[in-house]
């Protein structure tokens, strides 16, 4: 489909909107309202003036209108956070940079559960097998946070709760949306790129129920950028299914199930093409369960995942297989108004299998019996909120590892807010432990030689201060400083590529400020954000940028017409040139990447009162750009489609 046939179709759909524009429709839902309740930091929905943290929260309203979007894309616009490959080919590797840190100190869950992949070097979960439009809403926790989360959770935990039943009987959605996938010089808006939701959900008396795909297509676009190299295919698909029971208003249960898978075409590297294909696979599924009495709750969460990462068909053939048990049981109780209790257990067994060879016959080279291990953590959490401002978020956690001796890590948070009428002003501090414990791969590989059995769990600190200002609920700034120390960081040898513990201890510190208000009787929202990252401090700071900006402002044009633009600036930031490493050391050159400026815009419509259109337009400067040394990026494109629920 050429560029005219495509802006045709897009000029159609958006059009058509003056056509039913005549009739009036009714929107249900209020636009533009700042969230007031957080539950991150403690695990009960308090008032954000109560929380002792500034949490980002990315709502419903803000996840539809990122249709078509990676959630990497999404969660980028997060102060703090950087994602590095969220604009590159939709098949590149992601690098999760939030303050100064790397993906091994993130912790990824849903819906209450934590998720990972032993079987990657960093232990994480691998974003791209998710999907935006299977989402509900994500709330970002920045800081250490083992306490409540457990091992990993050293930078950030990234919350993410998935769409949930329809109290009709039935209900379904559809969503559907087609674009270009195309480089700066590439500029023949060819259709390249297809997403697509089908959703059936609903509650029948007691039962609740809920069943969705969603399937995404994209080619057009190298990764690597090199002359005349062909373009690398993307494609996923994602199934979940959850049924419940509610027994009555005080017990409830439901068992989900989900599948994600992606293949994905990649180079050989940097600036180099090659004929390579990578499958990943995630079967989850568990059960959640909770019980109500008078003043607290029991909740129990588990979830069983088995994970797959096939490289038969590459330069590399391998296979790579892993499976993760988790548990979370904890109980809640409220004294009064004023004091919120957790006390519970977390925990979860891991191993990991590797098999190496050619494409036709494959060897295990890591048995699983081998490569395991199994945590489990007893917790406790007490937040106190006074009735003339003060606040305390207080805990602590007991790691008892099977690899390691047992580890206490805590936390220690006060806040102060000052009311004035429906304003506020909230002063913060913070003092918390988190520790990282190796992951499989860097503990047990002996495929590649860099697996250290003798490695230590990689301990940090993080000192946050800030403060929060809110102005009738429709302006909120924050400022919030941060320093994170680490002892026993996990590198690897540049000579032996083995892993071990850095003998001098990491430290960084930065700032980040966060803004949002609605004006206009709130049909004039804008936001924004800065982050400083003090990446002279960090040995290793390739790819982070020093300064991050994110700006959007949107405006409600009229009950049915929403318009928005964005950008993101981000500064240098330093890479590898492996191609051409020092021939004694096999340390690789150092390159640094240009500074970069994205604009994007949106405008949907709501055609009917369950019918809405949209368009975008990403990079609308065409603006030229590496995230990763020798790898192409998205450069100017456009994508519409629509949205109909009943």
């Amino acid at each position: 489909m050429n560029k005219r046939v495509f802006f045709g179709t897009a000029f159609l759909m958006l059009g058509s909107s003056i056509v039913f524009g005549q009739e009036e429709i009714q929107v249900d839902e209020k636009v533009n309202e700042l969230d007031e309740v957080v539950i991150s930091d403690s695990k009960f929905n308090l008032k954000r003036e109560q929380s002792g943290k500034v949490i980002t929260k990315i709502t419903t309203k803000e996840l539809e209108r990122s249709q078509g979007q990676s959630v990497a894309t999404v969660l980028t616009r997060t102060a703090g956070v950087f994602i590095n490959g969220s604009t590159s080919a939709p098949g590149q590797n992601l690098g999760v940079y939030v303050r100064g840190g790397r993906n091994r100190q993130v912790v990824v869950r849903i819906d209450g559960v934590t998720v990972s992949d032993p079987s990657t070097s960093a232990g994480d979960f691998d974003l791209r097998l998710l999907s935006v439009n299977q989402i509900q809403e994500i709330e970002i926790l920045k800081g250490a946070s083992s306490t409540l989360y457990g091992s990993g959770a050293a930078t950030a935990v990234i919350n993410i709760t998935t769409k949930s039943e329809s109290k009709k009987k039935i209900s379904a959605n559809f969503q559907s949306s087609i674009g270009t996938n195309q480089s700066q010089e590439d500029q023949d808006y060819d259709i390249n790129e297809f997403v697509n939701l089908a959703s059936i959900n609903g509650t029948v008396g007691k039962i609740s129920y809920l069943t969705s795909f969603g399937n995404q297509f994209s080619d057009g676009l190298s990764a690597a950028e090199a002359e005349g190299a062909e373009p690398d295919a993307f494609s996923k698909f994602n199934v979940y299914a959850k049924l419940g029971y509610q027994w009555d208003e005080n017990f409830k249960f439901h068992f989900f199930g989900n599948l994600d898978q992606y293949k994905n075409d990649f180079d050989t590297g940097a600036g180099l093409d090659g004929d390579n294909q990578f499958d990943s696979q995630q079967l989850r599924a568990g059960s959640f369960w909770e019980a109500k009495y008078p003043n607290g709750s029991f909740t129990v969460t588990n979830s069983y995942a088995s994970l797959e990462r096939d490289l038969t068909r590459s330069s590399f053939p391998s296979k790579y297989q892993s499976d993760v048990f988790t548990f979370d049981a904890y109980n809640k109780y409220t004294f009064g108004d004023m004091l919120y209790t957790v006390v519970g257990a977390n925990g979860s067994y891991s191993d990991f299998t590797l098999l190496t060879g050619s494409s036709n016959v494959l060897e295990e080279v890591i048995n699983s019996d081998d490569a395991e291990f199994d945590i489990i953590d007893p917790y406790i959490n007490v937040v106190y909120t006074s009735d003339f401002g003060f606040n305390m978020n207080a805990g602590a956690r007991l790691n008892i590892h099977s690899v390691y001796d047992n580890q206490i890590v805590y936390n220690v948070n006060p806040s102060y807010t000052y009311t004035f009428g429906d304003n506020y002003i909230k002063g913060l501090a913070s003092y918390s432990t988190a520790y990282i414990t190796p992951s499989l791969f860097q503990l047990f590989d002996t495929a590649f030689f860099s697996g250290n059995p003798d490695l230590e769990p990689e301990e940090s600190t993080t000192i946050e201060g800030g403060v929060e200002l809110s102005h009738e609920k429709k302006a909120t700034v924050s400022v919030v400083y941060f320093n994170r120390t680490s002892e026993n960081f996990i590198t690897f040898d540049p000579n032996t590529f083995v892993n071990l513990n850095a003998t001098n201890d990491i430290e960084v510190d930065g700032v980040e400020v966060e803004l949002s208000t609605n004006v206009l009787e709130d049909k004039l929202s804008i936001k924004g954000n800065y982050t400083y990252t003090n990446i002279d401090k960090l040995d290793d700071n390739i790819r982070i940028p020093e300064h991050m900006i994110n700006m959007s402002v949107g405006y409600q044009l009229g009950e049915k017409t929403y318009t928005s633009l964005s950008y993101q600036y981000n500064t240098e930031r330093a890479d590898n040139d492996f191609a051409n490493a020092d021939p004694i050391t096999f340390e690789p050159a150092q390159v640094t990447l240009d500074e970069f400026g994205i604009l994007d815009f949106y405008i949907s419509h709501q055609l009917l009162k369950n019918f809405s259109v949209y368009a975008a337009m990403n990079n609308i400067t065409n603006e030229d750009y590496q995230e990763i040394f020798g790898f192409n990026t998205r450069g100017r494109n456009a994508r519409i489609g629509f949205n109909l629920a009943f």
